[in-house]
């Protein structure tokens, strides 16, 4: 396939929610996207965990730059399982991808991390940069999901000959995402706790795709960039904050031992995190557009206001 190799970048997850916000981002910034995925629209389709199909499905083609923002995840992971397909390809998709990102001469590849790598934990209100470490192991409920995120930052950042660049997401609201928390809001399905003081970064979606797109062209190489929005807001608060503004029945305020049974959500709701991004927005000249969820939350009411 002729190309100029420089424009065209290789999408991992094209198709998924994320993976919308990243194409449009490259697009504005003059890229053309190449979609890698299972589905058969794709420019490339081939399954992340079948390295032979991959290979075959990138042979001839040269390209500058790739980017992973793939996952197994359909749904609002609820429990612990609901994790493990997407643990499962942070790892060995990510090998099988890398090794394709060397077959097509890639000089850089960028991926999605999570602020969840620090560690499912509350962190006494102590704001973490780039510098603290990714969770060591030992924290046994998580450790699957720990130890997918760790491998796959080392795949990324540690593979000769690649400029490797991670992006430390907060969680994902946003156009694509914050829908199905309304339909649950809507059929009175989903319930909200207590935050007692804890907060999570939170990112929107648009502004996530937004620095895939100035990591191309302002990272350097072998770093990571934490990337959330200013203003820190308990998970419980989200959700309250999601019905205010869409107007759907008030959930049901539950005690946080209720959660229990959704192991994985339980987590994230007992977890207090913050972290700096002024990394990002010195190096990468990265600013969200939604400086907090209540404004990126207006802004997807706004039309039929």
């Amino acid at each position: 396939m002729g190309m100029n190799d420089t424009k065209h970048i290789l999408l991992a997850g094209a198709t998924g929610v994320l993976g919308h916000h990243i194409t449009r981002a490259l697009e504005r910034a003059g890229y053309i996207v190449l979609a890698l995925s299972r589905a058969p629209e794709a420019a490339v389709r081939a399954d992340l965990l079948d390295r032979d199909q991959l290979l075959r499905a990138v042979e001839g083609l040269r390209i500058d730059t790739v980017v992973h923002a793939a996952t197994a995840l359909r749904s609002t992971p609820m429990r612990h399982k609901d994790m493990y397909a997407t643990n499962h390809l942070r790892i060995a998709g990510t090998t099988n991808l890398m090794e394709a990102a060397q077959l097509v001469g890639a000089r850089r590849v960028i991926c999605e991390s999570m602020v969840f790598g620090y560690g499912y934990r509350d962190f006494d209100g102590r704001v973490l940069t780039e510098e603290d470490p990714f969770a060591a192991p030992g924290d046994t409920a998580v450790e699957p999901h720990l130890e997918g995120m760790r491998v796959k930052e080392r795949l990324m950042l540690g593979t000769p000959g690649i400029e490797g660049i991670s992006l430390r997401y907060g969680l994902f609201y946003g156009a694509g995402g914050t829908e199905n928390l309304v339909a649950l809001l809507r059929k009175r399905q989903l319930p909200t706790v207590d935050d007692h003081g804890r907060v999570l970064p939170w990112v929107n979606l648009a502004d996530a795709g937004t620095a895939v797109a100035l990591a191309v062209e302002h990272g350097r190489p072998g770093q990571a960039y934490n990337i959330a929005d200013d203003a820190p807001l308990g998970f419980g608060a989200h959700v309250e904050m999601v019905a205010e503004t869409f107007d759907t029945p008030r959930p049901l305020r539950v005690p946080g031992w209720l959660m229990k049974p959704m192991s994985y959500a339980y987590r994230v709701t007992r977890a207090d995190i913050r972290v700096s991004t002024a990394k990002a927005k010195a190096e990468l000249g990265w600013k969200p557009q939604y400086p907090t969820v209540a404004d990126g939350l207006r802004a997807l009411v706004a039309p039929s206001a």
